[in-house]
Order: structure tokens, then sequence, then C-alpha cells
């Protein structure tokens, strides 16, 4: 039996950076995975440049550290094909230098870049790190301990609070944090790697395609290292119900059919199977902690409806998390009531983002109004330089949620 104040289930970013914090500030923490690291994680691999800003709240050398990992490619835009098959190139940095500049994103393998997190992690004395521990039963004692027991009942754990990280399928999440899979808030992905994509940017921008017979789905194609690229599809899990959607059979005939790919990926070749994955979109606000608990990340369901972004929404609910843990030890108090101040401090920073990101996602139901954006944006400078600073400036992207904006556009005065 171990017992410790604060107990973190999963060693993913959302975990590895809430026990980082938690070290950084003194505080000693007990953090478990039911895998041995490294290990893969089925995800698209883009890390943002909110996953850049948070690694350096940890430390300030982790991004040069990273930028300097063979494993990972310098990402400095994305690139939108609209269903017409007109490309909107988003720099992520409207005026970006690749000799002077730090790049503004990467893009890593899951197996390299959460392996990063968890060496970093190894390095501290504070963080007692257990792999390979499947925690399977979690109830809360009379004494408002929590009780974990391993599947194999080797390890029993009692912690005053604790810190779920440990991904979209959480067991926790759905048992006792009461989160349901909503067809209408969840999106079903599909993941392949490639060797040898042609075609692909000279300046690592991320594609994302959005073409007209698989809105409001999307299929993404990003540049990875020594050649070879993450590529897949999303779309929401109500609509492949509805329409009864075979994802595998779409994402073949796409990369096999359709007019700007077919090429590219003629002699491209697939490195190991097709995986599915399922993405709890953070479209609807929900309960994030309880008495002596807290969600993170994917289990709390804060994945970016639009973009499938998790890996910075996980990073900072860690850094919170670990910051409301410590405030709750302190005050000795671990009810429900105290804990919503994570909520609070978790949606401050995100919700208008995510929020923005639903409307996003519902325009993916109008494809002439994204080819009207498009064909503007290739033609006028201006315009494709705002929506470069959309990405940056939420103020400016609320303008995507205002009716106006696209009237402008419709009368050709933007």
């Amino acid at each position: 039996m171990r017992e410790t104040d604060i107990c973190i289930l999963g060693a993913g970013p959302g975990g590895a950076t809430a026990a980082l914090h938690l070290a950084n500030a003194g505080q000693r923490c007990l953090l478990l995975d039911r895998a041995t690291f490294p290990r893969d994680k089925i995800c698209g691999d883009a890390l943002s440049g909110k996953v850049v800003s948070e690694l350096r709240r940890i430390n300030e050398n982790l991004p040069p550290r990273l930028a300097a990992d063979a494993a990972q490619l310098p990402a400095w835009g994305i690139d939108f094909f609209a269903p017409n098959g007109r490309r909107l190139g988003i720099p992520f940095r409207p005026h970006f230098n690749k000799a002077t500049d730090p790049a503004a994103g990467h893009i890593a393998k899951r197996i390299d870049f959460d392996n990063f997190l968890v060496e970093e992690v190894r390095q501290r004395p504070e963080i007692e790190l257990l792999e390979g521990v499947d925690i399977t039963q979690h109830e809360r004692t009379a004494d408002g301990r929590w009780h974990l027991r391993s599947a194999d009942g080797a390890i029993e754990i009692k912690a005053k609070i604790l810190l779920v990280a440990n991904g979209a399928q959480s067991a926790f999440a759905r048992q006792i944090g009461g989160h349901q899979l909503e067809p209408d808030h969840h999106c079903a992905g599909l993941r392949a790697y490639y060797q040898g994509v042609t075609g692909l940017s000279k300046d690592n921008f991320i594609e994302l395609h959005f073409i007209k017979e698989f809105l409001p789905g999307y299929l993404w194609v990003f540049p990875l290292p020594n050649g070879q690229a993450n590529v897949g599809v999303g779309m929401l899990s109500k609509t492949v119900s509805q329409k009864k959607i075979n994802l595998r059979q779409r994402l073949t005939e796409i990369l096999e059919t359709h007019p700007a790919l077919r090429e590219r990926f003629k002699d491209a070749e697939r490195l190991g199977p097709v995986r599915g994955f399922g993405l709890p979109l953070g479209s609807k606000r929900r309960s994030l902690s309880g008495d002596a608990y807290m969600l993170l990340g994917d289990a709390g369901s804060l994945i970016d409806p639009f973009s499938g972004e998790g890996i910075s929404h996980a990073m900072v609910s860690g850094r919170h998390a670990a910051d409301w843990a410590a405030r709750a030890l302190a005050a000795h108090d671990f009810s429900a009531a105290f804990l919503k101040g994570y909520d609070v401090a978790v949606y401050n920073r995100l919700w208008q983002e995510l929020r923005l990101s639903r409307a996003m996602q519902r325009l993916l139901a109008f494809p002439w109004l994204f080819n009207v954006v498009a064909n503007r944006a290739a033609n006028n400078p201006t315009l494709a330089e705002t929506i470069s600073n959309m990405f940056l400036d939420l103020n400016l992207r609320e303008r995507l949620r205002q009716p106006s904006f696209y009237v402008k556009l419709l009368l050709g005065s933007k």
C-alpha cells in the first residue's frame, strides 16, 4: 500500500505537465501509467504554438531542446484546401524567417514527444513514476481519500487528491466524472503513417483538406521526419452514425481517386495499419472536477472541435490542476465546491477558443462559403494576412462568428 497526497493517473502530456509543475513547486506526487514509455498514441502528431508556450512555462530550456531533437520537424503554418480545391496558406506567423525565428510549431510522433516529457519527469526526484500499472478500481473511503487498486492487485494506493489524465477512454471520467459519449460532441478519427508522399510543403505546413464529398469531415496530411507523413480523417461521430459512413473505406477511396491527392499517394507506402481513435470534443462545457478529483486533457473532454488539437489543452489543464491540487492541500479542502476553481481557471483560458472552434466547425455545413473565403483570400493579401492573424488573436477570430464578416466578403468589400 502506497500513501501519497497527490496521485496522477496517466503520464501523457496532461499528467506529465501536472507532475512537472508540482515538482517545480516542491510538491511530491505519484504518477502512474498503464503503458511503459516510450509508447505510441494515436494522434495527428501536430504540436501547436500553445504547446511550445506550455513547455516554456515548465522550463525555458524545453522549447529549444525540442527544436534540436531529430524526432521533430519545425512547422510554419497550415495549408487549408477548400472544397473547390483552392489552397489557402496560413502561416503561424504572417512574416516568418526560418533562418532566424524559432519555429511557431512542431510535428512529432507521439511516441517521441510523450517520451520527451516523460524523460523530463524521470529527472525529477519529487515525482515517483510507476509504469505498466493499470488502475481499474477507484473508490473514495470514509476518510475522504481515494483508494486505488491495479488490475492484478499488485498495487494499492491511497491518495488525498486524484488528477485523472488517462485519456479519452477514461473509465473514471465516465463512471465518476459523468462524461458520457455524446455523438454531437465526439469525433471519430483514423490515422496511418506513410512513406514517400509527394508534394509536401517545403516549410512543413500541415495540410487540412475539406473535400466536398466528405464534408463535414476533413482529411489531414502532416509531414514528419525521415520523409514520412501522418495521414488521417476525422468526422463527427453523429454524422458517421447517421450517414453510415465507413471511414476506413472512405480514406482509401479519397487517397486513390481524389484529383489533388491520387498522384501524391500513387507510389507512397503505408507503414503499419490504419488505426482508429475517438476524440471527446470541448464543444460543450462540462464539469471538470468533483470531490477530491480533477479531470485533465482528453479525460476532461477538452479537444478542439475544429482542428482536433488536444495536446496543448491537456498541458493547460495539467498546469492548472497542479496549481489547484497544491491549493487544496494548503487549505486542507478537497471538496467539489473548492475544486470548482480549477474548472473556472481552465475554461477562462480555453472556453472562448473552444466556442469559436465550434462555430468554425458548423461552417463546414456551408462549403460554398468556405470557397468564397478561400477564393477572396487567394487574391487579397490583406485578407489572407487577417485570416493568418486570426489563429493568433482570439478577438480577430471572433469575427468569424459575425455574419457581417461574410456579407462584406460576398459584396467584395474585403
